[in-house]
């Protein structure tokens, strides 16, 4: 154990496997007790066994992150074993909606933004109340890089969102002056089942061909940009869209400059205003 984290209590959501597991388990050696929550029961209790095998301590709660009461009672249920949650990582994520619009299955589509974008906010909902309470708390959302340019299916879409709703949420923290910061964070192309269904499904192998190519990670990366953010060291930061390929302690010292001109963050940019008389 590390120990950078000690003492803090760290909920990871879509922890029974890929990215939420990594995250879970390297949150659980930086000192954090941890509960790891997805829906799959045997998932998470192998995630649970990695972590105590360790050293560390950790339980599970399986909740379904787009249901508001199945969140409120996960959160409940977290407090009452553990204590009050300094750390939410929102990993929850589904890409099951592949193609263009007028081929897109709808309700795939909507189950996509609901699990990515709904689940983040009903989790920050939940958790942000006590958080205003102790005047501390630090939510890290897990987007994606396709939320900045064209992409080919819609998993996008709701990335794109989670990152206004990262910016909005900051903001309104930052007035209630609530010592809460929450950040957006890219993990890149990360081998897991659910960018191993995008290169394989009949629907990626036909829209998606040129994602056989691209590079895949590890979580190695991704996730010790977590505990670098969890930590504090980046606070002034909250609000913004952070990639692994960042030097987040660079930034920090060219926060001024990251505040003034929108850097790291969805701006839409537009043409000069012409000169006028």
């Amino acid at each position: 154990m590390t120990g950078e984290l000690t003492g803090q209590i760290a909920v990871v959501t879509g922890a029974g496997r890929g990215i939420g597991r990594a995250l879970a388990i390297r949150f659980a050696q930086a000192g954090c007790e941890v509960a790891a929550v997805a829906r799959t029961d045997g998932q998470l209790r192998e995630t649970v066994e990695i972590i105590e095998a360790a050293g560390g301590r950790s339980i599970y709660v399986v909740a379904d992150v787009t249901n508001p009461h199945a969140v409120q009672a996960m959160v409940q249920s977290v407090q009452a074993d553990l204590g009050p949650i300094d750390l939410l990582i929102n990993n929850a994520g589904r890409a099951l909606a592949i193609g263009p619009i007028w081929e897109a299955d709808p309700d795939e589509w909507w189950l996509d933004i609901e699990t990515n974008l709904r689940g983040a906010f009903l989790c920050c909902r939940a958790v942000i109340p006590e958080m205003l309470v102790r005047q501390r708390g630090r939510i890290i959302n897990i987007a994606s890089g396709h939320a900045l340019g064209p992409s080919p299916y819609f998993y996008s879409s709701s990335k794109a969102a989670l990152l206004r709703l990262t910016d909005c949420l900051a903001n309104e923290l930052t007035l209630q002056e609530a010592g809460v910061r929450v950040f957006a964070v890219s993990p890149g192309m990360v081998e897991t089942r659910m960018t191993e269904y995008l290169f394989t499904s009949d629907a990626g192998r036909k829209w998606l061909p040129q994602l056989a190519n691209v590079p895949r990670g590890t979580t190695d990366r991704v996730v010790e940009l977590a505990v670098l953010l969890a930590s504090g060291s980046a606070d002034v930061l909250s609000g913004r869209f952070i990639q692994i390929a960042d030097n987040v302690l660079e930034m920090v010292q060219h926060v001024e400059k990251i505040r003034q001109q929108g850097l790291y963050s969805l701006r839409l940019h537009k043409l000069p205003e012409p000169n006028r008389p």
